[in-house]
């Protein structure tokens, strides 16, 4: 078996620097020293291996494309997006904690924050020192954002916060949130609020099928004074948590190839060894093909992945074409890792193998930094103009 042919199939290596190769590798062998022993029985406690955090932040992995000076690591689009393929080769819920602290967290205060908050705050969810949380999702406004329901009122100088947010990751444990809410103006702002905060809770989500190695949670919102500094004064409107959606979903195109490899790997592998009727079931044309349909889909969400990190390092690529890698990459995942399963029959559903782990995980990936059908629905937009949606 070839190793290297199923990773890389049309050869995209060529196009990596030799940088870009060693982060990968760098982060693989963390995965596989320091992930892959534990996260079934994470996963099947319905508990976060949460002294990971800190070890990723030892790694450089925290915060990959924010600048040196703020505790980054400064590197490119491409690395970051290696670096979320294999975390998430080992679990969706290690690459979405990186993600949301990169992307969702550390991004926001990065582009929008004042020099302070910069500097208060980045160089701790760089080193994993600090946790961070996002909060856009609220109970009645999912695909809708521009509906929620959270408020800030100016009082004096500051402003008091209530409402409620649903379905954030690692709100539970999280030191800070940044959080979206309409002001008296029905503008959007972005906050960061603190941990600690009068009138502010966490409560946990629990009794979940799907990424049971991560934390999800609820923010609350009563009457929360927040100070006129913890405001991010460089963004206004939905534009400024769109722009960390698109970081987020640019992420999770690479990280379900990780899936989807990882899946594809054991099942390869599988195939090779398991007799029936005197031959390994790799011989049989129906394994064959499902073998082959997979690794072909894969190749193409490869292909799509890195052109996207081409024009987002060239600073090019729009949101519509994050929104189609989105969704192929993860219908891509789902479709293997299934396949992949059906490949190891009954066995496949234990945890004695991933992939029934990742195909539960892709359950909240493909609803998660926006729906399947709302991606559907944005690359229809960008080809006829019309809007289907208000």
């Amino acid at each position: 078996m070839n190793t290297k042919s199923i990773q890389d199939y049309y050869l995209l290596d060529d196009y990596y620097t030799d940088e870009h190769k060693l982060i990968r590798q760098s982060t693989k062998e963390w995965v596989n020293r320091s992930v892959r022993p534990i996260i079934d029985e994470y996963a099947q406690k319905h508990e976060s291996p949460i002294h990971l955090i800190k070890e990723m932040g030892k790694l450089g992995i925290l915060g990959s494309f924010i600048p040196q000076n703020y505790g980054g690591s400064g590197l490119d689009q491409i690395s970051y997006g290696l670096i979320m393929q294999e975390l998430e080769a080992g679990d969706s819920a290690i690459r979405s904690i990186a993600s949301v602290q990169t992307s969702l967290v550390m991004y926001p205060i990065f582009a929008f924050g004042s020099e302070e908050q910069k500097r208060k705050y980045l160089p701790g969810l760089a080193s994993g020192e600090l946790i961070g949380c996002f909060g856009l999702t609220e109970p009645n406004h999912g695909s809708n954002p521009s509906g929620m329901e959270c408020r800030l009122k100016l009082k004096n100088n500051d402003y008091i916060l209530n409402g409620s947010k649903m379905w954030i990751t690692n709100s539970p444990i999280a030191d800070i949130a940044v959080v979206w809410a309409k002001d008296e103006n029905n503008i959007v702002r972005g906050a960061i609020i603190e941990k600690g905060m009068a009138g502010f809770t966490a409560p946990e989500i629990s009794r979940k099928w799907s990424l049971r190695a991560s934390l999800t949670g609820e923010l609350v919102f009563d009457d929360v004074l927040v100070p006129s500094t913890h405001i991010l004064p460089g963004v206004e409107g939905l534009k400024g948590p769109m722009m960390c959606l698109n970081s987020a979903r640019y992420g999770i195109a690479w990280g379900s190839i990780g899936l989807a490899l990882d899946c594809y790997s054991v099942a390869l592998k599988y195939s090779l060894e398991r007799n029936q009727f005197g031959v390994p079931i790799a011989t049989f044309q129906l394994v064959q093909k499902k073998l082959a349909e997979m690794i072909t889909e894969i190749a193409k969400a490869q292909l799509l992945a890195w052109r996207l990190g081409v024009l987002k390092n060239d600073n090019r690529a729009n949101p519509a074409q994050i929104s189609m890698a989105k969704r192929n990459n993860v219908k891509m995942a789902m479709d293997v890792a299934r396949e992949c399963r059906q490949i190891l029959g009954a066995i496949g559903i234990t945890g004695d193998f991933p992939i029934m782990r990742h195909m539960m995980n892709l359950e909240s990936v493909v609803t998660y930094e926006g729906t399947h059908d709302i991606h559907l629905l944005i690359t229809g937009l960008d080809a006829t103009g019309i809007s289907s949606f208000s």
